[in-house]
């Protein structure tokens, strides 16, 4: 008689081909539906399953963790980022956390990238207003819809992790020259290759860039990093895109800089309160705003199931999962 298979529930969703490895190798509950899970899901899920497989929008808060199941030792999150749980009561009750990272680095900074070139050259608009049915071009003009070329000006990168080195390793053959700040220095060597100049001041930085990319977690330390009074440190003409989180920019202050045209432009995957988004960044012409696509692509998706699928079967196995996250590493 087989060994009875570890109950592993699933909050969202996933490709078919991860899936169906989850329901060979465990006892796993999926979301055919793709619902996202309401509160009381979610304590009933973690109520009897032995793994939770939550996604990013799944609030896995204390009062949460505080009905979960004595059996629930292991939280295998499907994302990167894990502010979507709280790290110390999952650690004071004993559940292991972990998460997937590395492997959406390189779809993440094309979706930088193509912001970066998309927000100067007004590609949005453009492609809006050809396809209006009450638009009428008349053609070529030398001064029509002008925007604003990329080589020769400086880009400022928030967070030089591994997705911040990868946008500046596309940025800099675009001419762009580099600058970032971070909690530490890059290693020497990083800085040469890229020709990066560090700031350890923020302030500093931002006030003098043309292009701002925000490339870094959401924690308590930077929730509204770029705050109302750092956004106004913000040249008139700068740009600024945000693919990391929300939460690190203060959307309603970047909100009324876009309305009063205290700022060029922005291109935001992520925003504050998502799935809402401020209505005056929609109806901005200079705002390009998208539902959340930077990781969207199925090769990142079940890249990212693999690795759910590697630490909950390392941890099964009794060993340490290779993504656990510790409360201090953020």
């Amino acid at each position: 008689m087989s060994p009875k298979k570890p109950l592993v529930i699933v909050t969202r969703r996933l490709p078919g081909v991860v899936e169906t490895r989850m329901r060979e190798l465990f006892d796993a509950q999926l979301n055919i539906s793709d619902e996202p899970m309401s509160r009381d899901q979610l304590i009933e899920a973690m109520s009897k399953a032995d793994v939770l497989v939550p996604t990013v929008t799944d609030r896995i808060d204390a009062g949460v963790l505080s009905q979960a199941g004595e059996q629930l030792k292991l939280i295998a999150n499907f994302g990167t980022g894990v502010d979507n749980v709280d790290l110390d009561t999952a650690r004071n009750r004993g559940i292991i956390v972990t998460n997937t990272p590395g492997v959406l680095t390189e779809d993440t900074a094309d979706m930088t990238m193509a912001l970066i070139l998309a927000v100067p050259r007004r590609l949005a608009e453009g492609v809006s207003f050809l396809k209006n049915p009450n638009s009428k071009w008349g053609g070529w003009s030398p001064t029509w819809m002008l925007g604003h070329r990329i080589s020769g000006k400086r880009l400022g990168i928030i967070g030089m992790g591994r997705i911040g080195q990868a946008v500046a390793r596309r940025a800099k053959p675009f001419g762009l020259q580099i600058h970032y700040h971070n909690r530490h220095k890059v290693a020497g060597e990083i800085e040469a290759e890229l020709e990066a100049t560090y700031w350890d001041s923020l302030d500093q930085m931002i006030a003098r860039m043309d292009i701002i990319s925000v490339n870094c977690p959401h924690t308590p330390a930077t929730y509204h990093l770029l705050s109302a009074r750092r956004l106004k440190l913000l040249k008139p003409d700068a740009y600024i895109v945000n693919t990391a989180r929300g939460e690190v920019i203060d959307e309603n202050a970047l909100a009324r800089m876009v309305e009063a045209e205290q700022i060029a432009g922005a291109g935001l995957d992520v925003f504050e309160h998502a799935p809402a988004v401020n209505a005056k960044l929609l109806q901005s012409d200079r705002v390009i705003v998208l539902p959340h696509l930077a990781s969207a692509t199925l090769e990142g998706r079940i890249d990212m199931g693999e690795k759910v699928i590697i630490n909950i079967k390392t941890f099964l196995d009794g060993h340490s999962p290779p993504d656990r996250v510790h409360p201090a590493m953020l």
